[in-house]
């Protein structure tokens, strides 16, 4: 078993949820998610089937966009409408002042996350620790949001699309915008609209639609091979006895200046593995070396 699922998360699960039902359902023992959702979102959640879990990484990193409901003037210890309200404030804002502070919050900023996260601090995680009525303090980190434009305004609540490098925390961004506004306010709802250019919600497969297609065991219709899922590698054709030479761990020199990583496939067209360069001899070709090998 190779391949991803693109499913559309309904509210109220897990990621891990998900992950478990397929699990059972199929008799997969190896089945992992690629990119955490909150209980409270829907959208693209990307499982990853047999070997294809040891490719979770790439999928990860894919950029994300969401579309994400704000409610102004309330907030709570989760930074979301699922947690305990901590403060309230009813003082009007307008769309333009929400507006205007956005490009504040667009590009490189530093971001803290939230203690309701599973971001572990001495062997625990945060929300445990929470749970416990411990705040302990995080460091920043730094994510990318390459586009923040308001999309809805109906005060006081609001809604924005959001494009962000992996890792980022819609839920303190939500935050964060209401303490600069001066108001508060949680995030009320989320949708991961997309994935990377190869998972996206349009074509993503509702999960009570997937669980009946397992009972009738046509489920496979949904699987998303390599050359989608990491279209965005370069892909390298081998010949048998190059694919031999990988599948035993050996180096290969191949007629490719790409960075890295690549993606190599026998004369079937089957993944063979994911290859990274190594430094090449004046006038050879590149030495490429196995990362991960899966024929």
């Amino acid at each position: 078993m190779f391949g991803f699922l693109n499913i559309d998360k309904p509210q109220g699960m897990t990621s891990h949820d998900v992950v478990a039902k397929v699990r059972r359902a199929t008799g997969i023992k190896k089945v992992g998610h690629a990119g955490t959702l909150d209980p409270l979102a829907t959208g693209v959640l990307v499982l990853c089937l047999g070997k294809a879990t040891r490719l979770s990484e790439f999928i990860m990193a894919h950029t994300k966009v969401y579309a994400a409901e704000i409610r102004l003037g309330i907030i709570t210890d989760t930074y979301d409408a699922e947690g305990e309200v901590v403060h309230a404030d009813s003082t009007p804002v307008s769309a333009e002042q929400v507006s205007a502070i956005l490009p504040e919050f667009t590009g490189e900023i530093e971001q803290i996350p939230p203690m309701y996260s599973a971001i572990k601090r001495a062997g625990k995680k945060l929300y445990e620790l929470a749970r416990e009525g411990k705040t302990v303090e995080r460091p920043a980190r730094r994510v990318d949001i390459t586009a923040l434009y308001l999309t809805n305004w109906d005060f006081p609540r609001f809604s924005l699309q959001v494009t962000c490098s992996p890792g980022t925390y819609i839920r303190s961004l939500a935050h964060d915008i209401g303490e600069r506004l001066g108001v508060g306010a949680h995030l009320a709802a989320l949708r991961r609209v997309s994935s990377g250019d190869a998972f996206r919600v349009e074509n993503a497969v509702a999960f009570d639609t997937l669980l009946a297609a397992i009972q009738r065991d046509d489920w496979q219709q949904f699987l998303i091979g390599a050359d989608v899922a990491l279209a965005d590698i370069p892909r390298i054709e081998l010949d048998s006895e190059q694919s031999q030479q990988v599948q035993r761990g050996g180096f290969l020199r191949l007629n490719c200046h790409e960075p890295g990583p690549i993606r190599v496939h026998d004369p079937g067209g089957n993944l063979v593995a994911l290859m990274s360069r190594r430094s090449a001899d004046d006038g050879e070709p590149p030495l490429w070396k196995p990362m991960k090998v899966f024929a």
